[in-house]
């Protein structure tokens, strides 16, 4: 199976957008974690089927109603395993 890294540019900080991220990850069945990082992007790393990752994808390229998402930088791999469960890195 496949991991997405996303790293999320624009008014995502702030805005519930690692809740959001992490809510639809755990409805699609998927493992990894969401954070903030110090230059106000935000980062997803998950891994899970394909097809689910897509979803995942498309729906973190709009956010909330409440964040402005800039750009999305995609980076597909091969998954780790390490991950148990889909949750916030604080």
């Amino acid at each position: 199976m496949p991991r997405l890294k996303l790293t999320i540019r624009g008014r995502v900080q702030g805005v519930g957008f690692r809740f959001f991220t992490s809510r639809i990850a755990n409805s699609l069945g998927l493992k990894g974690f969401v954070r903030n990082l110090g230059n106000g992007c935000v980062e997803v790393v998950a891994e899970g089927s394909r097809e689910m990752l897509e979803k995942l994808l498309s729906k973190a390229r709009v956010g909330p109603s409440t964040a402005e998402v800039e750009s999305t930088d995609v980076e597909w791999t091969k998954e780790s395993g390490e991950f148990s469960a889909f949750g916030v890195k604080y």
